[in-house]
């Protein structure tokens, strides 16, 4: 006979939500009542299991003075105590709910307090903790209050019985692992330890306990109806609008109406006998009508982006100015939604939301990935057992935000695949909240959403929704479609969000998107620069997949997201050059024209000649107007390529942009410029060692350019090969398109160069090769010609497949060394790096920079950098002209070098630049997680010729 005890710890695998919390309630500051932050410095013990050590350390008088110390809040591995660990979506310990293993990292955290003396002696008090990984228990002068999971959700107990005015122990024991750990699989670090604030509040007799705002808009009457319930009875003001009601009565008054273009809050209060709490009001509402997600009436785009918490240093723990300055990068980027991946943010971040206007899907802290890697056996969310914890994860999540109106959706969570509790998660929710929508992307034949939501679906199969040619169930089709996550930011990319953009302003059910993610998850690390998975040495990993952002870890923002920026832009700016016409177009939803100035410039070779303002009408939303421009400068050069520039800025400064801040822009070309012309008069000669062309020097053996002028030049020839991006690699279930594997596969990374014929002709040197790979029949019959007029140097290069390609190429141009160089001027695409489906936000003019500055500081190292239509460039003491335009990148390091680096600080500098000059380069796609490039940003093995003109720089 066998039997098991009932242990202290047994609470880890309890599938409960936990036991002594009070019942969740909305999130608010008092006016009046006291706060105390237990924020700071604690006390810090680590043990390797659950059970290694008894609870003595929670009773008073205990002397924890010898134990380490941490920030709370904070994470105990990010901090000296253990390590991180990455995963996306397999559990880092074996599957065997709800069990844990025994090697259970737990901390013990010791905080001892004083009552400000001016604490009350009145009243009770609740110890607040807004968020810990992943299960704690707590103590509060020796007293046990309870335990609870439920990492990103909020937890209260009362304690003003046990509170003493000096000497207060709090202890928290704290465990990495628990039950609660199979229902937060999501793709990010393993983080334990007391990560959101630890707040003492006070509660005085009468106050307010909790509270909903329900704030409703008809955009019929123009009218706003307030209602505020409230456990305890008290009076609603709204001063501005001169509301003074009881809780629990309506009232209708003309309102201004929120909305995240035009985030109208109103200043209220909610007054009890005992407590004053400030309101900030917004009126909207949200309906699903005629098959459309509707705010206020109108139908709504999301241009949105999913956001994790995320700080290099201190992960999770994010602080106020911090989030700020996510919301503002947000805000100046042109987006206007963010889902919250995949748990409710920090509070804070709400708020702000309100105030500067963002919508939010507001999504639950769920998520049981690992489970698809056995066909979703055992699931928690099908398995009844785990319900009351999942419902109390959703009454958490929507009891703390219900008063926010930025909260249009509430999101059950994220791949968890479907069972009976989330379908009991949305019936709780659709009861308590009928005023805002449901979500989830799991559930395609939407049996519990209000909206149709996909991840990653391609191109073709987005235009196809739209059509409502999906097929699915009748109430499927009828709904309206999102996609949740698309446009994959890992490393270089996403490409194809133009492309996207276009489909989702064709059809009226394509409702937008939210680009996966925000932000880089790389950890800051003193030799790797930033750390992403496998660099603390864990078993099991799943690499760079964590660095998937718009904005690298230090909050720079990527191309990517200045590319998304431009694809988003809430004004349409089209222009004809012939007829000096500008078509502006107004995309916003709620939102007038009467905030943006508009300024005209005309540019001569990419240099501004003269410049404007422009008038254009305060158009209302979805209204277009044909403004005409002024005449061109009269002394504009003839000969030379034209064209016009038209930008919309902020008038004047906002809450998130400073006055001429540039929301939106516009290019059209006037006249095409005149292509390189060089006379073929020089004729080659040749000594023992040298050929000679006009400025040029060649190898006499193998014809290859050593000087041009002064400068010196080595290593020409064609090249193919790129450091693979993220998304050329693509992810491990796409198995036949990945083509950075194929491209090493066929051997693109080792062509070999074999020299046919050195021609010196009447007029020109020609050099004959062939490019292949080895191990492969496939090869480029490549012939390059050299004319020159005595001064300038013209190559044509000649580029001829053959055997047959099964693969596109990765880029395709020549390669060369200068001994020296550093600055670069350009007139081409700029000022950021640009591919074929990654051009929308390279604006054509002049620009300059450093050789360094032109890299782009992607965590893993890869393709990066390059420079679109590119007319001419001058580096190193060389001009480069292009016929047709091309692309360019420079570096201090090759290409093999960046391929073979890992982290930033696997590339060191060296005296060389190497420079490419590119006929085409391959498209980028999303293919990390998404689809790869579309057909035509595809680069073919094809015939093709292209040229360059070279001089000496004067």
């Amino acid at each position: 006979m066998s039997f098991r005890t009932t242990t202290a710890i047994d609470y880890v695998e309890d599938v409960a939500p936990g036991s002594g919390a009070l019942p969740p309630r909305a999130w608010y500051a008092s006016s009046d009542a006291k706060s105390l932050s237990l924020n700071g410095t604690w006390r810090f013990r680590l043990s390797p299991t659950a059970g290694a050590e008894d609870d003595s350390f929670a009773e008073p008088g205990y002397d924890a003075g010898a134990w380490a110390e941490v920030a709370v809040p904070g994470h105990w591995v990010l901090q000296g105590h253990g390590s991180p660990i990455y995963t996306n979506h397999l559990y880092p310990f074996p599957v065997d709910p709800p069990r844990v293993p025994t090697e259970n990292p737990t901390g013990d955290h010791v905080r001892v307090f004083d009552l400000p003396d001016d604490w009350p002696s009145d009243g009770g008090a609740v110890l607040r903790f807004d968020g810990v990984e992943s299960c704690a228990r707590v103590w509060l002068n020796g007293t046990e209050l309870g335990e609870f999971k439920g990492s990103r959700l909020p937890h209260e107990f009362a304690v003003g019985q046990l509170l003493k005015p000096a000497g207060n122990v709090l202890a928290v024991r704290v465990h990495q692992w628990s039950a609660g750990s199979y229902l937060e699989d999501q793709d990010q670090w393993w983080l334990p330890g007391i990560f959101r604030d630890v707040t003492l509040l006070h509660r005085p007799t009468g106050s307010v306990r909790d509270f909903f705002v329900h704030a409703s808009y008809d955009h019929v009457t123009g009218e706003g109806t307030l209602r505020v319930d409230s456990d305890v009875e008290g009076r609603v003001t709204v001063p501005a609008l001169d509301i003074d009601v009881a809780t629990g009565e309506s009232m209708t008054v003309a309102v201004e109406p929120w909305s995240a273009e035009t985030p109208r809050l109103y200043d209220g209060r909610l007054v009890t006998e005992g407590e004053s709490v400030p309101l900030r009001i917004g009126f909207r509402t949200v309906v699903l009508e005629d098959g459309l997600i509707k705010v206020n009436g109108k139908a709504i785009l999301f241009k949105g982006v999913n956001r994790h918490e995320w700080h290099p240093e201190k992960g999770r723990a994010l602080d106020l100015e911090t989030m700020r300055e996510d919301v503002l990068l947000m805000k100046r980027h042109n987006l206007n939604a963010v889902r919250t991946s995949h748990y409710p943010p920090h509070p804070a971040f709400l708020d702000l939301c309100d105030e500067y206007g963002l919508w939010v899907i507001d999504e639950c802290d769920l998520e049981t990935h690992g489970f698809v890697e056995q066909s979703w056996r055992d699931n928690p969310v099908d398995d009844e057992r785990w319900t009351p914890a999942l419902l109390d994860r959703a009454a958490r999540m929507v009891e703390r935000d219900k008063n926010h109106p930025s909260v249009v959706f509430w999101s059950l969570g994220n791949e968890a695949g479907t069972g009976r509790g989330l379908t009991a998660m949305a019936e709780w929710i659709h009861g308590r909240d009928s005023s805002r929508l449901v979500h989830y992307e799991g559930d395609w034949n939407c049996r519990d959403t209000d909206v149709y939501s996909r991840m990653y679906a391609f191109h073709d199969e987005v235009e196809k929704i739209g059509r409502k040619l999906d097929g699915g169930t009748r109430k499927r089709r009828e709904l309206p479609f999102i996609q949740c996550e698309y446009g994959h930011a890992m490393g270089n990319g996403p490409g194809g969000l133009a492309d996207y953009q276009k489909l989702f302003e064709s059809y009226d059910r394509l409702q937008g998107g939210f680009i996966w993610e925000w932000i880089d998850h790389g950890i800051k690390h003193p030799e790797l620069g930033y750390a992403y998975g496998g660099d603390f040495g864990e078993e099991l990993h799943d690499g760079n997949f964590v660095c998937d952002g718009l904005i690298f870890p230090d909050r720079t923002p990527s191309p990517g997201l200045v590319e998304y920026k431009k694809v988003i832009e809430p004004v349409g700016i089209e222009g004809d050059g012939a007829d000096g016409t500008v078509r502006v177009t107004n995309k916003y939803d709620f939102a007038d024209l009467s905030a943006l100035a508009f300024e005209w410039s005309y540019q001569v070779d990419g240099e501004t000649v003269e410049a404007g303002a422009l008038s254009v009408p305060a158009l209302a939303p979805g209204e277009s107007a044909d403004v005409k421009l002024p005449e061109p400068p009269a002394d504009a050069r003839g000969g030379s390529e034209t064209q016009w520039t038209v930008r919309a800025l902020l008038a004047s400064d906002t809450a998130w942009g400073p006055k001429d801040h540039e929301v939106a822009w516009g290019q059209f070309p006037v006249s095409a410029r005149p292509l390189p012309a060089v006379a073929a008069t020089d004729r080659p000669t040749a000594s023992e060692e040298l050929i000679y062309l006009g400025p040029a020097s060649f190898d006499a053996r193998t014809g290859t350019l050593k000087t041009i002028g002064g400068v010196d030049v080595s290593a020409l020839r064609l090249d193919v090969w790129r450091a693979p991006t993220d998304n050329d690699d693509g992810a491990e279930w796409q198995t036949d398109t990945r083509y950075g594997m194929l491209w090493r596969k066929y051997g693109l990374h080792r062509m070999q160069h074999r020299l046919d014929a050195v021609e010196l002709g009447d007029d020109a040197l020609t050099v004959r090769t062939r490019v292949a790979p080895a191990a492969w029949e496939v090869g480029l019959s490549t012939v390059y010609r050299w004319t020159s007029d005595g001064t300038k140097l013209r190559l044509t290069v000649s580029v001829a497949p053959e055997g047959d390609w099964t693969v596109p190429l990765p880029r395709l141009g020549i390669r060369f060394a200068l001994a020296q160089a550093d600055r670069v001027k350009w007139f081409g695409g700029g000022p950021g790096e640009a591919y074929p489906d990654t051009k929308s936000a390279s604006m054509l003019g002049r620009w300059h920079s450093t050789v360094d500055e032109l890299q782009t500081p992607y965590v893993r190292p890869q393709e990066n950098g390059a420079r679109a239509d590119v007319r001419w460039m001058e580096i190193g003491g060389l001009r480069i002209e292009g016929d047709p335009e091309f692309w360019f990148t420079a570096r201090r390091w090759t290409t093999e070098q960046l391929d073979a680096a890992r982290h930033r600080t696997d590339l060191t500098p060296g005296d060389t630049v190497w420079v490419n000059l590119d006929h085409g380069q391959h498209g980028i796609g999303s293919q990390s997680c998404g689809p790869g490039p579309l057909p035509q940003y595809f680069l073919r093995a094809e015939p093709a010729e292209f040229s360059f003109v070279l001089s000496e720089v004067n």
